[in-house]
Formats: structure tokens, C-alpha cells, sequence
């Protein structure tokens, strides 16, 4: 049987709530076709401000910041909450730490919902970040450099991990077995086309584990947040034009009792999808992200 390495990184609440709830996130670079409103949120008195917290996963979330400048013009505070795994958001707003988030496609959602009980939901959404191999530009140039021997990351979690598996497949790097229903494992590969070994990491880790290997699948987010290129350094690039890819639609995601018992917020929530959906967002997302996340709206 293929070596399996199974590397558990584990980056335990990797942003607690002491680090990733900090008053001043981490300062972003905004697009140069996107002009701000300069007023400070302090500044807006025109309405009673209503404080609220989004959740957010790697530092490179430019729109966010265009969002929140817009939604102050509506009287909402919205702080971004900056987290580094994929794992702790959902937690934090189930608990009530956070007041919404965007970090994950509606795969990843109803997983941890089923895994976690989590009664939480999606309320919009807003794009999808093609699956991309990014390559160890010391050690390989292309996609048919990868040789036996070679090792290939991909990420821990279920959801994205069997999807990295259809990513290396439809590479031609490995067969998974057709009679394979839901998402596969490592266990399902029938064939390694090429002799290679796959590293299970969790995704806030990839780009730390690829200048020690060959290539890893990496998502958008975690790509960006990592400086890394998908028009220049990737090797092989998820097919989102193809078959029903709905499920890997990121969304925006309120805990279900919000939705049910407040119209308040309820109100508050809709105004930031329809700052979401502007055009002023979306043309930052093109300008911002050169094609890791793709507006869906």
C-alpha cells in the first residue's frame, strides 16, 4: 500500500479569542481601483451605531475591509475577526464570540454542522475559490515534473481533502476508485499514476509545509494570505466551469436563533449582503485576488 504521510498539525484555536478578537486586525493593502470612505466609523453620528463581529479566515480579506467602510454609511460597526484555521470560526459562532462569518464553502458548512450539531446556517453567497496545486518553485517548474517519490500536500479536514483528492486525480497523478460515493480518502486511491506520497495538513499549514516538498493543494485564502500566486505559481487549477460546483460556493453564515428571534439583526445581516454584492466589492475581489476568488454575484 502507498505511503501515507499523515503529519497533525494541530494549531489548537490557533487565534484565540485574546488574539484574533484584537480591537486593530492586522492592516491590509486595498486595491488602488477602490477609493474608501475616509469618514471613521467613529465619525458616523448621523444613527446609533450597532457594533457587530465577522468572522474571517487568513489576513488577505481586502473586500472585508471595502465592506466595512461601505455598511458604516448604515450604521453598523462591523469589526473583522481574523482567525487562522478553518476549524475555529463555526465554534465561535455557535458560541456566540462572533456575530457572522465568511470563511468556507457550503461543503465545509454542512460537515461541520453534522460533525459539530452546530445550528448555524448560510445566509448568502458570495465566491468560490478554485482548488489550485501550488508548486516548490526550488524544486519543480511543472505539473509533469512531479516524479516518484515526490511528495504532494493536501489538506486534513474531510471535505477539503477529498476534494484535493479529485484535484490530483483529474491531474492525472492518481485513480480513485469510481465506486467510491461521497468524498474520498486516501484509502480510496486505487492507482498512483505517479509514484507519489500525499501529506494530510491542516490548511492554515500548507504553504508552511510547501518549501520543504514538492507541491500542495492550497485554497485560495490560505494561498493569498501566504503571498502566493495562483496566475504565476500554481500548476494545476480546480475546473469550476464545468459540473454543478454549488457546494463549493463560499457563504456568509449567522447562527440560525438570530434569524428566527431578531429582527434587528436580521436587518443588520441584509445590509451587508447587499454591501457584499455591490459592485464596488466585486470589482475589488478582481483587482485584489488576480482570479483566487472568483465573485459569484
Amino acid at each position: 500500500m502507498k505511503k501515507l504521510l499523515l503529519i497533525l498539525v494541530t494549531i489548537g484555536l490557533a487565534l484565540s479569542f485574546a488574539a484574533c478578537g484584537a480591537d486593530e486586525p492586522a492592516p491590509q493593502e486595498t486595491p488602488e481601483a477602490v477609493e474608501l470612505d475616509d469618514t471613521s466609523v467613529s465619525e458616523t453620528d448621523s444613527v446609533e451605531m450597532q457594533h457587530l463581529r465577522v468572522g474571517v479566515v487568513g489576513a488577505f480579506n481586502i473586500h472585508w475591509e471595502v465592506i466595512r467602510s461601505l455598511v458604516a454609511e448604515d450604521g453598523i460597526d462591523l469589526e473583522i475577526v481574523y482567525f487562522s484555521d478553518f476549524m475555529t470560526p463555526n465554534r465561535a459562532l455557535a458560541e456566540g464570540d462572533i456575530d457572522l462569518n465568511a470563511f468556507q464553502h457550503r461543503m465545509f458548512l454542512e460537515s461541520d454542522i453534522a460533525a459539530n450539531g452546530y445550528e448555524i446556517e448560510a445566509i448568502a453567497e458570495t465566491f468560490i475559490s478554485p482548488l489550485n496545486l501550488f508548486k516548490n518553485t526550488d524544486r519543480i517548474s511543472t505539473l509533469e515534473d512531479l516524479q516518484d517519490g515526490h511528495t504532494v500536500a493536501i489538506p486534513s479536514d474531510p471535505t477539503n481533502s477529498g476534494r484535493a483528492l479529485w484535484l490530483l486525480e483529474a491531474a492525472g497523478l492518481i485513480v480513485i476508485d469510481p465506486n467510491v460515493s461521497g468524498l474520498p480518502t486516501v484509502l480510496d486511491i486505487v492507482e498512483y499514476v505517479v509514484d507519489i506520497s500525499i501529506m494530510e495538513v491542516e490548511s492554515g499549514m500548507l504553504p508552511n509545509i510547501l518549501p520543504d516538498i514538492e507541491a500542495a493543494a492550497i485554497n485560495g485564502l490560505n494561498a493569498l494570505s501566504a503571498g502566493l500566486d495562483p496566475e504565476t505559481q500554481s500548476i494545476f487549477r480546480e475546473d469550476i466551469a464545468g459540473e454543478d460546483v454549488s457546494h463549493l460556493i463560499n457563504v456568509i453564515a449567522v447562527r440560525s436563533a438570530d434569524l428566527a428571534a431578531d429582527e434587528l439583526i436580521v436587518d443588520l445581516f441584509d445590509l451587508i449582503v447587499q454591501a457584499h454584492h455591490s459592485d464596488m466589492v466585486r470589482q475589488a475581489m478582481i483587482d485584489a485576488y488576480h482570479g483566487a476568488l472568483v465573485p459569484v454575484w
